[in-house]
């Protein structure tokens, strides 16, 4: 059996029907046996796209297509895909040892170890296979596999062309890279969403790197897990995203217990996803997550791929991370449209908008697949995104502050006046000080309703205080924590000494 039928019940897209001819094209230039790489956004339809490539490429060659994807969730969506378009499929999952039945089929849906295995074990062959189609082909486990189809032409499929293991590049073993429409180009169309950025000034100097060139979950469970950063995950949502669907993506499980525990005690409606709950859990969650209007779900990275749900409204990046493709993957999770809904939420609690860049913005994607060292060696490191930061009250805050005439204060500025006059450096954070004081003194009662408002004024003390370690090139964890103890102990002496001169 090759096809359901004739007609396609499913049609594609201006981009996609254009993005599947230059495929065509493509593979009938190169010589059989060739692997092409094929590059389109999260969101831009790259299962619809390569559904619609396995019914050409059996109509036009009678020959067999396999389609390998890494997940058994992304298995079944596929094999419902496939069947949309009309294509009879059968999925070679742990349950099927051999095949008996293969003539019956000329497309095969399988997951990458379940394969791998039954074909080491010999206990399969697929016979006449003309096409591979890979399903998130960044992930390396896929090349194992590759010997076994020396003969078939091999498409890979991705968002992101830069492989998940830097001694393993993607050019090593794709010929060509098709690159689709950008980010940019679908928002306009109407096609994805746009995204609504918002980025906190975050101090990631205690997380550590593991050796896959990412952040140690353990790092940064210590880290998100904390209270000031619980705290700041809440006001971040509160400010931003409440009543909102919402998904909150954590680094480690003791992050989102933790996160999970700190919305439970607000009030908020919130459940917890990881891969220990099992398949019942997973989809009792999902169901409810689906049908919540304002419900909000944390969770591991596992909702990274093979999730859709498109009433997702805003996005809580609530980790770090220094995988590029990570990054376009959990804020894609938000950028299906809807007849109401044209644009979604990104709260960004991992300094990783000023790491990659904004998501919408243009990427050179031939670039990062033929020169991925290059690509990789130039990512932001932590020390310079933290330079770059500058801080900005909310405006809820600043809105305590209403009766003083100047809430900001310029560190560095006032560092290069105290230089130039030839003044100790210790003068800027004595009058940063003052006018932190000052200010809480001119919106205050008495002195204790100005200690209370001058405890709310913690994270522009600790960027004031990290300006200045910058300017006298003392930045030292220790030092800046002492520091930020010593600036808080006098900014309350100093309130103290204001009232008393009121009196």
């Amino acid at each position: 059996m090759q096809v359901q039928n004739e007609t396609v019940r499913k049609t594609l897209y201006d981009y996609q029907l254009e993005d599947l001819n230059t495929i065509f094209n493509e593979l009938d230039a190169l010589p059989q046996g060739s692997n092409l790489l094929y590059q389109l956004p999260t969101g831009g339809g790259k299962t619809v796209v390569f559904s619609e490539i396995t019914r050409r490429f059996i109509q036009e060659t009678q020959k067999k297509v396999v389609v390998l994807t890494h997940r058994i969730e992304l298995s079944r969506q596929t094999a419902r895909m496939l069947h949309g378009f009309g294509v009879s499929n059968m999925v070679i999952n742990s349950d099927v040892k051999e095949l008996i039945d293969q003539d019956e089929h000329m497309c095969f849906v399988a997951m990458v170890e379940t394969l791998n295995n039954r074909l080491q074990e010999e206990k399969i062959k697929i016979n006449n296979i003309g096409l591979v189609i890979i399903d998130e082909a960044h992930y390396n486990s896929f090349r194992k596999l590759f010997k076994y189809f020396e003969d078939a032409t091999i498409l890979g499929v991705t968002a992101t062309p830069l492989s998940s293991n830097i001694k393993l590049p993607m050019k090593d073993h794709y010929k060509k890279l098709i690159v689709g429409k950008s980010i940019k180009s679908l928002i306009e169309k109407g096609y994805l969403a746009k995204a609504n950025l918002n980025n906190y000034d975050v101090s990631l100097r205690s997380l550590k790197l593991g050796i896959h060139g990412d952040y140690t979950v353990k790092s940064s469970d210590e880290f998100y897990g904390n209270q000031s950063m619980l705290g700041k995950t809440l006001a971040a949502y509160e400010e931003y995203a409440k009543g909102t669907k919402t998904l909150i993506f954590n680094n480690g499980i003791s992050t989102s217990l933790y996160v999970y525990e700190t919305f439970k005690k607000a009030g908020l409606p919130i459940r917890h996803l990881d891969n220990k709950n099992n398949a019942s859990e997973r989809k009792e969650i999902l169901e409810w997550f689906s049908a919540t209007p304002d419900a909000i779900l944390t969770s591991v990275s596992i909702l990274t791929t093979g999730f859709d749900e498109p009433t997702v409204e805003s996005i809580i990046l609530n980790r770090a991370t220094r995988s590029l493709t990570l990054y376009f993957q959990m804020i894609g999770r938000g950028s299906r449209v809807l007849p109401n809904k044209n644009d979604f939420n990104v709260i960004d609690l991992g300094n990783n908008i000023a790491r990659f860049g904004p998501w919408d913005e243009p990427v050179d994607w031939q670039e990062i697949f033929h020169f991925p060292d290059f690509y990789l060696e130039n990512i932001k490191n932590d020390e310079e995104i933290e330079r770059e930061f500058v801080y900005e009250m909310p405006d809820a805050l600043r809105e305590k502050f209403r009766k003083s005439t100047q809430i900001d204060f310029d560190i560095k500025e006032e560092y290069k006046k105290v230089f130039a006059q030839g003044l100790k450096s210790k003068l800027v954070l004595e009058r940063s000080i003052e006018q932190h004081a000052q200010i809480c003194v001119e919106n205050s009662e008495d002195v204790f309703d100005a200690r209370i408002l001058a405890k709310e004024l913690k994270e522009e003390i600790a960027y004031r205080v990290r300006q200045y370690s910058y300017c006298i090139m003392n930045n030292t964890k220790n030092y800046k924590e002492w520091l930020e103890e010593d600036y808080e102990r006098k900014l309350r002496s100093s309130i103290s000494r204001k009232f008393a001169e009121l009196m």
